[in-house]
């Protein structure tokens, strides 16, 4: 079978890969029946050696994810990313015109993945997540009460890591990434689905800047949007040349 990891970066420490929309990371508790994940297609481009994640992206999420090639290296990114000092940034399709910028800082509760402890209730944590605006359409389409509906491309670059994070802070000021099943715009994701032919998360992780945990160096880590995810971005014209994509 085909490995549907790209490498972005490989060193004697790191693996960097993309990781397409639709892969887990690893085996969770709410996909008990999943028999693929980002994590062996990692071992298998690492010539089967065993390789740490060292954050997560959503199953419908793609785009730039990290994995340590030792254990001591996991360690030293896992301090770096506890202490802020990992610098992600995503590019999200969402409802509506949003400011031109802005800081979201709204505490998340914790979503426990095993479905036995939903019925607990969970700590609440400081969650912090900044926006920028790149571009704004405004389709001569009616989906809600609207005769047209309006859209826009932003640069999220969240400051802590909770658990889909970008998806509920988006859709706490009413700008809910389209595509979003769970936090989303049912009309809106149906839309786009009949449009482009996919109901994919318009949220990819399209860089990763970082100190290298061994060199000291500074790490950048980039990688395009899927094919997919450009395709819906016609919407916004020539706004794809502006943003350099």
């Amino acid at each position: 079978m085909l490995n549907p990891l790209t490498v972005i970066y490989r060193d004697s420490w790191l693996l960097a890969v993309h990781k397409p929309a639709g892969l887990l990371v690893h085996r969770s508790p709410i996909d008990k029946h999943e028999t693929e994940f980002a994590l062996q297609y990692a071992r298998e481009l690492n010539g089967g050696e065993h390789v740490y994640p060292v954050h997560r992206l959503d199953r419908p999420t793609s785009g730039v994810l990290l994995f340590a090639r030792d254990q001591e290296t996991a360690r030293r990114l896992g301090m770096a990313l506890m202490a802020g000092e990992v610098a992600k940034t995503y590019l999200a399709v969402v409802r509506g015109w949003t400011p031109e910028d802005g800081v979201i800082d709204y505490p998340l509760r914790d979503e426990p993945e095993d479905r036995r402890l939903k019925g607990r209730e969970q700590p609440v944590r400081e969650a912090l997540t900044r926006y920028r605006r790149l571009a704004t359409t405004e389709l001569p389409v009616a989906i809600e009460r609207y005769p047209t509906s309006r859209y826009s491309l932003v640069e999220l670059t969240p400051e802590t890591g909770r658990k889909h994070q970008l998806r509920r802070h988006m859709k706490h000021i009413n700008h809910p990434i389209i595509g979003d099943a769970n936090h989303g715009r049912g009309r809106h994701n149906r839309y786009f689905a009949e449009r482009f032919g996919q109901g994919r998360l318009m949220l990819a992780a399209t860089a990763l800047n970082l100190t290298h945990p061994v060199t000291g160096k500074p790490l950048s880590l980039s990688a395009e949007p899927e094919p997919g995810f450009i395709r819906v971005l016609e919407i916004f014209c020539e706004t794809e040349e502006e943003i350099g994509l």
